[in-house]
């Protein structure tokens, strides 16, 4: 019981997370995706609709496919109340892979699907490697800050979750009057004794009304 409950939790952390920035990434894909188009129409510009659909598409299934990346990096270097700096400075310097990695993969989709219907796109014309990549870089910084703040905020609501504690294993026998609690490894050995049931332990012999076949199916479900 206590390992299910646990695989719950791990996969709520994990995919909870996930799930929330893929639907986020959508969504805010198709608003801004149509507020080029509304741009676009308002400025008579000579481009296709299918074009903003494209970039935005392109740019939210990147950031979507890099999102669980982030959070392994905030299970590995998590900000502490005792130690924020070393895991902020950390996360900060890895925006710049992570930029690194959604500009590749736009400039190769977009490329792609540019060239598969004939087309040029000319992602690093304009600006150059590095000044598209800055441009791109310092939008990715609060992504990236935005995806960690979720997945942080699910480890913490994990952390506060009460551990599931293990079943008590002892079992309460009646001797006489009194309760008696035995653990299995206490238990040598168990027979009948009329209506009764005797418990042979190191110490002593308890008496309990009982049958055999009912304790031994109460004993083996405690293992």
């Amino acid at each position: 019981m206590a390992s299910g409950s646990q695989n719950r939790t791990s996969g709520e952390r994990h995919l909870g997370p996930w799930a929330i920035i893929a639907l986020v990434g959508v969504a805010v894909a198709f608003v801004t995706a149509s507020s080029d188009l509304t741009e676009i129409r308002r400025a008579e510009a000579d481009i296709h609709w299918a074009e903003p659909v494209l970039w935005e598409i392109t740019s939210a299934i990147a950031i979507i496919a890099l999102a669980p990346l982030i959070g392994l990096a905030m299970r590995r270097w998590p900000p502490r109340e005792d130690n924020l700096l070393r895991p902020g400075l950390i996360h900060f310097a890895l925006t710049i892979p992570f930029a690194a990695a959604h500009v590749t993969a736009i400039f190769v989709a977009r490329e792609s699907a540019y060239w598969a219907v004939g087309a040029h796109y000319g992602f690093f014309e304009e600006d150059g490697v590095l000044g598209t990549f800055v441009y791109e870089w310092r939008k990715d910084v609060l992504t990236y800050a935005a995806i960690a703040a979720l997945y942080w905020w699910f480890q913490l609501r994990a952390e506060k979750r009460p551990t599931p504690t293990a079943a008590d294993p002892r079992i309460e026998i009646r001797d006489g009057g009194a309760a008696v609690f035995l653990g299995p490894d206490d238990i040598l050995f168990v027979e009948a004794a009329g209506n009764y049931i005797e418990f042979h332990t190191a110490g002593r012999t308890h008496l309990v009304r009982g049958t055999l076949a009912a304790w031994e199916a109460r004993l083996a479900a405690r293992g």
